[in-house]
Formats: structure tokens, C-alpha cells, sequence
């Protein structure tokens, strides 16, 4: 072979060799683009058309929450109920000002009526609680559909209502839980969620009986109920802005019920 030879088939040899490493780098690009679009942005798994895929909800517990996840002497606001135009904003203004968060239990058609309300909730760090269609107090008497019903068709209400903010907890109408329906509840992602302190406001006591019955059963625990809903609530926003000074002056500082177990 003459020196022309030789230096021909020495070029072939190094076009053949680049030719590899490309189609070999090539390969593994395209892997890397499937693998991205198959992990979507690394944190949500994507169909095969690269669309972001449904996460299933991660299953709470089915027990009744009462604790607080700061543990300690912390307290957890609860308020039923609403959203409700006139008294949720002014409650959320209180709330604001005391820099407490608290869980609202909310009505699905009534979170439907009140989206802004509900979005503001959900901006100002509160968290959501599905507290079904129809304020049914006899839900435990019912059948597992008519539960599942109420149940679910809340939470996607509410869910709707806040722009896709997750619902939380579940709280059953009078607590009217039952293990069907707590069930139901964990399943969805939400921890079925009790009371230690029922101020009783509901019923209009008078401002200082709501107050009197806070400082009073504080030591049942931690969870407080109040409402936003369901009638003339200035009663409660009077008291609201008496017992949660009166809670830190006490020491307590302020959490949301557990969701999880250790």
C-alpha cells in the first residue's frame, strides 16, 4: 500500500471511531430526554405523552386528631362552618393581627359561593377542612354512599373554591364521625379531625360565656372549635379577639392539629 493508501484508510479508520462516539452520545441524549419526560420535573411522574400524571393522595391515619404537631403547650384554632362573607373576613382580620393560623371547616357550597374568601384563607397560611355538603348531624345513621357523597363532593368544592389548595382534615357534622366515614376521609388524603374545646358559640351563649368556656376546658387539649358559619357570629369574632391575646399571655403558642403519626 503506497503512502496515500495508508493515510486514506488511517482517516476512514478515525471517521468510523467519531461516527460511533456520536451515535453512541446521541443514544444517550435521547434517553436522558426520555427519562425526563418520564419523571416530568423530577418531582411529578408524567404520562407517556409527557403530561403531568395524577398522584394518588397519601394515606392518612383513620383516627380522630386532637393533638398539636408542635407539641407542647401549643393550640390548635378550629372554625366551622363557613366561608361566610360578613364574619369569616372579620375573623380573618383577627387572626391577621395576632399572627395565628387556624383550620377552617368549611361547607362545600359555601366555599363554591365564596372563592375569593376561601383563596384568601389559603394565601394568609390556614389550613382546609372538608366539613361535607350538607352539615348532615345525622351522617353516622346514613349509608356508605350517602357518606362518600357528602364527603367527596366537599372536598372538591372547596378545592375548586381555593385554586387547587389540598383539604387537609375532615370534620364531621356534630361529630358524627363513623368508621366508614373515617375511612373514606384517610384514604382521600384528609385526617379525620375532633375537638377538646367546644365553645358552644353556635348557640350564642354571650361573649363572655364563649370566653369563660375557653380558659375553663383548656385542659380537655388542645383543639379549639369555633364557628364562622351558620348565623350572627359577632359574638365569636368578640370573643376571638379576647382569647387569643389572653392564650399567649398564658404561654401557648399556636400550631395545626396532626395530620400523621410518629
Amino acid at each position: 500500500m503506497g503512502l496515500k493508501g495508508k493515510y486514506t484508510a488511517q482517516i476512514a479508520v478515525v471517521a468510523s471511531a467519531v461516527a460511533l462516539s456520536l451515535a453512541a452520545w446521541g443514544a444517550a441524549a435521547l434517553t436522558d430526554t426520555e427519562a425526563t419526560a418520564q419523571a416530568g420535573d423530577g418531582r411529578t411522574p408524567a404520562t407517556q405523552d409527557g403530561a403531568p400524571a395524577q398522584v394518588p393522595p397519601v394515606k392518612m391515619p383513620e383516627s380522630i386528631a386532637h393533638a398539636a404537631e408542635a407539641g407542647g403547650s401549643a393550640v390548635n384554632v378550629t372554625i366551622d362552618d363557613g366561608p361566610d362573607p360578613r364574619w369569616t373576613p372579620k375573623m380573618l382580620d383577627i387572626l391577621k393581627e395576632n399572627d395565628v393560623k387556624a383550620v377552617f371547616c368549611m361547607v362545600g357550597p359555601r366555599a363554591q359561593e365564596n372563592p375569593a374568601i376561601v383563596r384568601r384563607i389559603v394565601a394568609e397560611g390556614h389550613r382546609l377542612c372538608d366539613h361535607t355538603v350538607t352539615h348532615d348531624t345525622t351522617m353516622d345513621k346514613k349509608s356508605v354512599a350517602y357518606q362518600k357523597q357528602q364527603i367527596l363532593e366537599a372536598k372538591k368544592m372547596i378545592e375548586d373554591a381555593a385554586g387547587g389548595a389540598k383539604v387537609e382534615y375532615y370534620r364531621a357534622p356534630g361529630g358524627a364521625f363513623t368508621p366508614d366515614s373515617r375511612r373514606i376521609a384517610a384514604a382521600s388524603g384528609m385526617r379525620p379531625l375532633g375537638w377538646n374545646v367546644d365553645t358552644k358559640d353556635f348557640e350564642r351563649p354571650g361573649t363572655a360565656s364563649i370566653v369563660h368556656t375557653v380558659k375553663n376546658e383548656l385542659s380537655n387539649g388542645p383543639t379549639i372549635l369555633f364557628h364562622d358559619g351558620g348565623g350572627d357570629r359577632a359574638q365569636t369574632v368578640a370573643a376571638l379577639e379576647q382569647v387569643l391575646p389572653w392564650l399567649k399571655e398564658q404561654g401557648h403558642s399556636f400550631s395545626f392539629p396532626v395530620r400523621s403519626t410518629p
